[in-house]
């Protein structure tokens, strides 16, 4: 089977190369995603999904019909970006393909997509069915689309889905969580300009020196912006938005609290003033014209590394002669995260990450990806659902599929 999957997708290398070089070019920054999804639904209709969609929030979804109503693998990447495409997005040198989003994740929707195109044309039958879909609105650390896909979507396709596939970048190891992350308001208001403004510094500068106390021992723990200040209906407000990392045993109630504690304390002798923290809310208009509430929270997350879905994608990995290291990822700098937070905390389904590209490229200005990795990660990703959904072939010629 390995053989014949190997074949096939020699095949499809100059398909899947021009599919990237093409998706990378299309400007996806987060929340105008439109142009990309587009592209992406007329790829998979042309490489003969049995079903293909969009929805309200931007998410484009493909299906690849198995001969049961499950089990059901869905494979997620994302098409936003967060930085813009330039004028050379898409082009590859040195047998890389550069651009925003080359690494992340643009390279892992062609993965994914392909990964459903080969396992179709090496006739190899499956018992589930596999879902791709390409997320819109995830850069954002939140997930928005994926929510959409798991609460609205796919029900209403009466698709029930029991194992996802992250196409994030991890530089083609297996992947089982990360830690989290949450943004806080620090809301300073009183009805003297002077004292708010006092207050709000004394604050500042407080979070700021234990900050830097904990840089040394933990790098990225914790950012914090100066005080932004407004009036409104003869108040005057001041905020300080903190930044902070979440372990995975660590309770968003208890850092709001605990802030909260560090900035009452700082401000103790100064009764003219009240002092909230509430996690970060925010307005967001997504690519459909849809607006939707954000709060900027990504919980850690982790499964067991020898739980079944590690020990079936390691074991196919190994079969198919792909490395198969299992690992975390890093996420050098807060704000970054995956659907996976959502996926497993949120809904209960197993969820691993598998993909092309290096971690370390992710929103960077020259980020690029390595084509040979894409081409890998197709023929590996499609080795793992066939080990989850595929029904064995072992002995049957192409004529009894």
């Amino acid at each position: 089977m390995y053989q014949l999957l190997k074949m096939k997708n020699n095949g499809l290398k100059k398909e899947v190369i021009e599919f990237t070089q093409k998706l990378v070019s299309i400007p996806s920054v987060s929340l105008q995603e439109q142009q990309a999804a587009e592209y992406t639904a007329d790829t998979m209709e042309s490489l003969g999904f049995d079903k293909v969609a969009k929805d309200e929030y931007g998410n484009v979804i493909g299906l690849m019909m198995g001969r049961s109503a499950g089990p059901n693998v869905m494979l997620l990447t994302h098409l936003d970006t967060v930085i813009p495409a330039d004028d050379d997005a898409g082009i590859m040198a040195s047998g890389c393909i550069y651009g925003a989003g080359a690494s992340d994740c643009k390279s892992g929707v062609a993965a994914h997509v392909f990964a459903g195109c080969l396992l179709k044309r090496s006739l190899l039958p499956l018992n589930g069915n596999l879902i791709v879909a390409a997320a819109a609105a995830e850069q954002n650390g939140c997930s928005i689309g994926t929510k959409y896909l798991l609460e609205k979507t796919l029900p209403g396709l009466g698709l029930k889905v029991d194992y996802v596939i992250l196409g994030e970048t991890t530089g083609l190891n297996l992947y089982y969580g990360h830690d989290g992350w949450i943004e806080l308001d620090v809301k300073v208001v009183g009805s003297n300009p002077f004292k708010v403004g006092d207050a709000a510094n004394t604050i500042f500068n407080d979070i700021d020196n234990i900050s830097r106390e904990n840089e040394i021992a933990y790098p990225n723990w914790q950012i914090i912006n100066k005080p932004r200040i407004e009036d409104e209906q003869g108040l005057r407000k001041a905020t300080i938005t903190v930044g902070r990392r979440m372990g995975i045993s660590e309770d968003s109630g208890c850092i709001t609290g605990q802030l909260k504690h560090e900035a009452i304390m700082a401000i103790k002798n100064n009764s003219s003033v009240a002092v909230d923290v509430a996690v970060r809310t925010e307005s967001q208009t997504l690519c459909t014209g849809h607006s939707i509430a954000v709060k900027k929270i990504s919980h850690a997350w982790s499964i067991d590394p020898f739980c079944p879905l590690m020990e079936k994608a390691r074991g196919s990995l190994k079969a198919s002669g792909c490395k198969a290291q299992a690992g975390k990822w890093k996420l050098g700098r807060l704000g970054m995260g995956t659907s996976g937070s959502v996926i497993l905390n949120e809904y209960g389904i197993p969820v691993i990450g598998y993909g092309p590209g290096d971690e370390d490229q992710a929103h960077t200005a020259n980020e690029c990806v390595n084509v040979n990795d894409i081409v890998e990660a197709v023929y590996g990703t499609s080795a793992i659902v066939h080990s989850l959904i595929g029904i064995p072939v072992f002995g049957w010629s192409s004529d009894e599929i």
